[in-house]
């Protein structure tokens, strides 16, 4: 269930607004508007935290042992003096590449000169002998003039490398055009050798300092939780709006305020706290208008698809309807349908329960995780064992006690369970599209709006039949009166009803501007029954690949690459189970989010409760 909110504003003297929301801090329970705020108490923090972040990026290259010993936080300052050495190190590593890169480069220039000292050029100068590096084809070298001197260093097939000799700094005026002088290096080749080789020592000196220190990566976390809440605390004290109370005839201290939401259940607290330090309170039903956060309540069964909406992100909006029983009962469903084997089902049973009993023995409480896979991992063994699905093996293979407990119209025994499971495909889409206009039907009960639902109901009803006539056996399922009659009957009172605000005609009006989705609608119902035929063909395809692996693997397990066959059975059902988790996530969870959100106006749009607290979730 949505927990109902509370519109809260405070109102505290502005010199006490820090001990103000140490104590709401401390209260943990309201979930503070922020407003966009620039100080440099909040920039000296972000920067803290960018900084932090770097080092955590840069040790993410210099895997720690695994066993590597707990560290006990050795206090900000130390980890902060720890940051600025790791992005030290990474800088001091950045220059030493570039410097092994230009270096690299130079040499690659200079090669063909072979060694090289400027310093030679600059003392020959100083004697009054000029000499200019040129490299030039053999033509070119050629036609230079007899009257200019020139040294050959070195020449292939097609180019003379060669030193051109001058009486002043100033280059001959008549050489050929083709010539190129040489750029003369800063340093000598040998100098940079030198030095391309001490960088490089440079280069693992510094990894193996970085891959020593990625041993104590864990003490970045305790300072960012650290910094976080200074950060939300800053924020939020920054962006408090104050109250000038100084006038001509009034000279009195500044007051400062904010707003936020309390679960209406914590109220209370909030207005203890108010009168015991002395702010003004003022809580008020929220406004349509309002951004209001969603904190969701479950008992444990429905909050074990927690995990799952976290993953995706995914939260109601806080006037939406929270379909958490609903989206965990049809989604072990799905995922049942999908991975489709009881022995996939009971390997992750399994894991699942020794995960339980091993953080139990532990004294932690095992997380929520656990507890939904082992939930998933019993709806995928009992639809597996209805199927007689065991590891896709065939159903002539196995013990006849598996076949015995196997539903028979739904049993791999049973040449008809194809047709039988599609059916049920269909079956499922009509309950669980139903299910969301019976809620709708329920939530606008005191509402024409209602007769709309009711409309939605029954053009789903038609449409289920349409589907199996289509699809399944036009004589077995014949297009009846009575079936004609939902579909348009309910395209009726969807159409008169469903737009209803307050007056009939408008509501009609609204339908006529929107007649060509209106009419589309009857489609989308058509093709979200369809859709849930995706169960059998994703569960059907896993099946498939399941056996076409045992008849891979089932040869060699009878003789000497037996280890073989064990490898490819392993490596092949592993791979379908990651197989099926991505489809799990593709259609399983679309059917959820989509085709039954979208027939119960669900929209997503909420964002979670996170109350102002000590501690904060990033």
């Amino acid at each position: 269930m949505i927990v109902p909110m509370k519109k809260v504003s405070l109102l505290v003297l502005d010199k006490e607004r820090a001990q103000a929301l140490q104590e709401l801090r401390r209260l943990s329970v309201m979930h503070v508007e922020k407003r966009p705020v620039q100080a440099q108490s909040i920039a000296t923090i972000e920067s803290l935290v960018s900084r932090l972040d770097q080092a955590d990026a840069i040790l993410a290259d210099y895997p720690a042992a695994k066993k590597a010993l707990p560290i006990e936080y050795p206090g900000r300052d130390a980890v902060l003096a720890f940051i600025d050495r790791v992005i030290a190190l990474r800088e001091e590593k950045r220059n030493a590449m570039d410097t092994i890169a230009s270096s690299s480069r130079e040499l690659d220039r200079l090669f063909a000169w072979g060694d090289i000292n400027p310093e030679d050029f600059d003392y020959l100068a100083d004697k009054g002998i000029y000499l200019f590096p040129f490299e030039m084809t053999v033509s070119d070298y050629l036609s230079i003039p007899e009257s200019v001197r020139s040294i050959i260093v070195n020449r292939d097939k097609k180019t003379i490398r060669c030193l051109i000799w001058g009486e002043d700094d100033l280059l001959h005026a008549d050489m050929p055009q083709g010539a190129r002088e040489l750029s003369l290096p800063d340093i000598s080749t040998q100098q940079l050798r030198a030095l391309k080789e001490q960088c490089s020592t440079d280069v693992l000196r510094i990894d193996q300092e970085l891959a020593t220190l990625s041993a104590q990566k864990r003490m970045l976390e305790p300072l960012k939780r650290e910094l976080l809440v200074d950060l939300e605390f800053e924020t939020v004290r920054e962006g408090m709006e104050v109250v000038d109370m100084s006038t001509q005839d009034i000279s009195t201290a500044n007051l400062s305020w904010l707003t936020g939401y309390v679960p209406s259940e914590d109220i209370p607290l909030v207005r203890s706290a108010a009168q015991t330090h002395g702010w003004a309170f003022i809580a008020s039903d929220p406004t349509d208008e309002d951004m209001v956060p969603t904190k969701i309540r479950n008992n444990r069964f429905v909050s074990l698809i927690s995990p799952l909406l976290d993953f995706l992100g995914t939260v109601p909006g806080y006037r939406e309807i929270d379909i958490s029983l609903w989206f965990l009962l049809f989604f072990g469903i799905f995922f049942a349908m999908i991975f489709g084997d009881a022995g996939y089902g009971m390997l992750l049973s399994l894991g699942s329960a020794a995960g339980i009993l091993v953080g139990m023995a532990k004294g932690k409480k095992p997380p929520t995780a656990l507890f939904m896979f082992l939930y998933l991992g019993l709806m995928t063994v009992a639809w597996g064992t209805i199927t007689c699905t065991w590891f896709g093996i065939p159903y002539t293979s196995l013990p006849p006690f598996f076949v015995s407990i196997s539903l028979p119209a739904f049993s791999n025994a049973n040449v008809q369970a194809p047709e039988n499971i599609k059916i049920f495909c269909f079956t499922l889409a009509l309950v669980h599209i139903s299910l969301a206009h019976i809620i709708g039907f329920v939530r606008n009960i005191k509402s024409p709006k209602a007769l709309g639902e009711l409309g939605s109901l029954a053009l789903a009803v038609g449409m289920y039949f349409v589907v199996l006539n289509l699809v399944v056996d036009a004589q077995k399922y014949p297009m009846t009166n009575v079936v004609l009659g939902l579909v348009g009957g309910g395209f009726f009172l969807n159409f008169v009803f469903i737009n209803f605000d307050g007056s009939l005609g408008k509501g009609i009006v609204e339908s006529l501007k929107n007649i060509i989705t209106m009419v589309l609608g009857v489609v989308n119902m058509f093709g979200d029954i369809m859709s849930y035929i995706r169960l059998w063909a994703v569960g059907l395809a896993g099946a498939a690949i399941s056996q076409t692996i045992n008849q891979m693997a089932g040869p060699m397990l009878g003789g000497v690459i037996i280890f073989a066959g064990m490898i490819l059975l392993l490596f092949g059902h592993g791979l379908n189970t990651v197989m099926n988790v991505l489809s799990v996530l593709v259609h399983g969870v679309r059917l959820n989010t989509l085709e039954f959100s979208n027939h119960l106006g669900l929209t997503w749009s909420g964002f979670k409760y996170e109350p102002f607290s000590e501690t904060v979730n990033k």
